[in-house]
């Protein structure tokens, strides 16, 4: 597949912008080429291409760092798609629901249709229904978010679209790490059309610092680097970064204590009257099906719990994401206060 043969003209031919700090690395007694000011501790500008993130994160996930973008957010990098993929008003996106609604938000955005096919009753991907829009070249990117974010499951037959689709695939793992499966970043070198994004907001605890990730072929990064703002990450938040991903213990720490959690969770919330159904989670939070979602929603937000009601997408159903232990036995005493 030819990458550049995907992208819109008119991002082939944008000469991006050149920073002072892309036009020299490296130490010097006096920088006066970037009109910083001279006083301070963060009166200079970051690295634009945060090479010492991105070596870290290359040695985490054993993806060469030329295959590795860094963005403010995941949000980012989607936002970018869609501008070096999308012809506004013409192409099309395509993506699964319920899902993130940042796709669509984003879609809006752009002046891009997004097209939104129901996942099936066990919410994975009806490949029948699909079939018809595979051919259509007015579709450019089609997103997948697995573990599913509101579902909680990992999506299955991802493979199968990207052997088929002849545009970009992106696959949304912000919450892979919470998942016995493997990331899909390990077939970057099969499926050139692959973008997987991750994030630090979710196990690596770093929400605050919004701290994106898109894995993909060379070519591809290539084109989201230089669509992107110059200094779109600061360097407080490149630092937060490294030293969250210097800490490898203290996260395997967290996760194996939130992974604990939500298997309780799911046994204890089972004891509810109020509850019909959990659904099954690779993620850190449980969709969880009761007898009247406002009702439920409203008395924890009564007691100072805050969940997410998602019963406008699924039927009477909140989002629960797993809490500390003492935050999660908060909400167990709390829906012991609900009345059904």
């Amino acid at each position: 597949m030819e990458i550049k043969q995907l992208v819109r003209k008119n991002i082939q031919a944008v000469k991006p912008y050149s920073s002072a700090r892309d036009e020299f690395t490296g130490p010097a007694g006096v920088f006066l080429d970037a009109n910083e000011n001279p006083f301070g501790t963060l009166n200079r500008y970051p690295d634009p291409l945060q090479r010492e993130l991105k070596q870290k994160l290359s040695e985490l996930r054993a993806v060469p760092v030329q295959c590795i973008f860094a963005g403010n957010g995941s949000d980012e990098v989607l936002d970018l798609a869609f501008r070096i993929f999308c012809e506004p008003g013409a192409d099309k996106a395509l993506t699964f629901s319920p899902t993130y609604g940042m796709y669509e938000v984003s879609a809006a955005i752009n002046n891009i249709e997004l097209i939104n096919i129901p996942l099936n009753a066990s919410f994975q991907i009806d490949l029948e229904a699909l079939d018809p829009y595979m051919e259509d070249e007015r579709i450019k990117l089609i997103f997948i978010c697995s573990p599913n974010n509101p579902t909680g499951n990992s999506i299955d037959g991802i493979e199968e679209v990207l052997k088929r689709f002849k545009g970009i695939v992106i696959v949304d793992e912000a919450y892979i790490d919470f998942s016995s499966r493997d990331s899909l970043t390990n077939k970057l070198n099969e499926y050139p059309n692959l973008i997987v994004t991750q994030t630090l907001s979710k196990a690596w605890g770093l929400a605050a610092a919004r701290i994106g990730i898109a894995y993909a072929g060379a070519a591809i990064i290539e084109y989201l680097n230089k669509v992107k703002p110059p200094y779109n990450i600061s360097l407080l938040n490149q630092q937060a970064a490294l030293a969250a991903l210097g800490n490898y213990e203290s996260y395997l720490h967290n996760k194996a204590i939130l992974l604990r959690e939500r298997r309780m969770l799911e046994t204890r919330l089972r004891e509810a009257a109020l509850v019909k159904k959990i659904y099954p989670s690779d993620a850190n939070f449980l969709l969880v099906e009761v007898t009247n979602a406002g009702r439920v929603y409203n008395s924890l937000v009564q007691q100072g719990i805050i969940t997410r009601n998602r019963g406008s997408l699924i039927s009477n159903c909140i989002r629960i994401t797993v809490g500390s232990p003492s935050e999660n036995q908060q909400l167990l005493n709390a829906l012991k206060q609900v009345k059904v």
